[in-house]
């Protein structure tokens, strides 16, 4: 059979198929893009103030509140409270506006936890602070150890600086406490209800501080003596288990009325440290960084082959060598305590033992 010729009625006309790719790989570069400054997030809704939060306000100015959804292009990039951002869109603040973040600027600190230590993913709770107050009851409830332990951890891993904040010292005397981290050379502040917080204002001028601690410690009550408007719930410490109940239930960034920003947390009952990097962490023991050189290859610096033993005995790492080196390791043995920062030893036992 000879081959049938072709004609134009053999020929399909198709309709064209329809691009999914872009018109072009250019995109908005959003110049014009306002910065603004990431102080809540709730349900995919963004609250941001414009300008930098370290830049000068009088006191007793209150910034206006944008809110903003996350921009497409951003994809399954998250933000944070801390972050800073670029804001297209209405940004005037006025009720039922939207703005969108398009760009989130790099982020200089990172303060995270995971769910437990065994838990591999880790959240970052804020972003850009330069100082975390571990807040503290030394009374109702009882102060634990291994709780200040761990933050004092994530605020090293973080590169924060730690500030320990004792409240309730009319009910209890401060010094076993305080003794037991005077190694680190911790700056600290003691409350008491009704006093001044005066110190602690001026600890937090200027600065962008995270607070962090146990349920029914204070916390809210402070933020709201901070921030006279903030008005935190506050809670009461249940009498049978000695614990606090969460009243504090979004994390949330308040302006100070002298300068600075206070970030409160809700109350935590584990702070798990599953991504801590011990590197990290020696940072903050400069006299000892040193002598992690002489250390076998992964040592947990809490081992019988340890360089940091003979360190501190040839005195390389000073007078107080040995003090700080027992506290370094004492830090990191709560890693592995097993109790996420729950448990821990209070103030009148042992350190050593914790």
């Amino acid at each position: 059979m000879s081959p049938r010729e072709l004609d134009e009625d053999d020929v399909r006309n198709r309709p064209p198929r329809r691009s999914t790719r872009p018109r072009s790989k250019d995109r908005p570069a959003h110049a014009d893009a306002a910065v603004g400054f990431v102080v809540g997030v709730d349900r995919g809704r963004i609250t941001c103030v414009l300008g930098d939060p370290h830049d000068d306000r009088q006191p007793g100015d209150q910034p206006a509140l944008v809110t903003a959804v996350k921009a497409r292009e951003l994809g399954r990039k998250g933000v944070v409270i801390g972050d800073q951002v670029s804001l297209v869109g209405d940004v005037s603040g006025a009720d039922d506006t939207l703005a969108r973040v398009v760009r989130v600027s790099d982020r200089v600190t990172s303060l995270r936890r995971t769910a437990d230590d065994t838990d591999p993913v880790e959240r970052v709770i804020v972003c850009n602070a330069d100082q975390l107050a571990i807040v503290t009851a030394l009374a109702d409830p009882p102060p634990r150890m291994g709780m200040i332990d761990r933050c004092l951890v994530a605020a090293f891993d973080a590169q924060l600086d730690p500030l320990l904040v004792l409240t309730k010292s009319d009910l209890a005397d401060p010094s076993s406490l305080l003794e037991a981290y005077a190694a680190l050379d911790v700056p600290f502040v003691v409350t008491h209800r009704g006093g001044s917080i005066g110190e602690l204002n001026e600890r937090l001028h200027d600065r962008l501080t995270v607070m962090v601690g146990h349920s029914g410690v204070g916390k809210s009550t402070l933020v709201n003596e901070l921030v006279p408007d903030a008005h935190r719930s506050i809670g009461v410490v249940n009498a049978v288990t000695g614990r606090g109940r969460h009243t504090s239930t979004s994390t949330v960034a308040l302006p100070l009325p002298h300068g600075g920003w206070v970030i409160d947390t809700p109350g935590v009952r584990s702070f798990g440290l599953a991504h801590v990097d011990l590197s990290r962490v020696i940072r903050a023991f400069p006299e000892l960084e040193d002598g992690t050189e002489e250390c076998p290859r992964g040592c947990s610096h809490d081992e019988v082959e340890c360089g940091l033993d003979a360190w501190v005995a040839s005195g390389r790492a000073g007078s107080g060598g040995a003090a700080r080196l027992a506290s370094l390791r004492r830090l990191l043995s709560s890693r592995h305590s097993g109790d996420g920062g729950d448990g821990g030893d209070s103030a009148t036992n042992d350190p050593s033992n914790d």
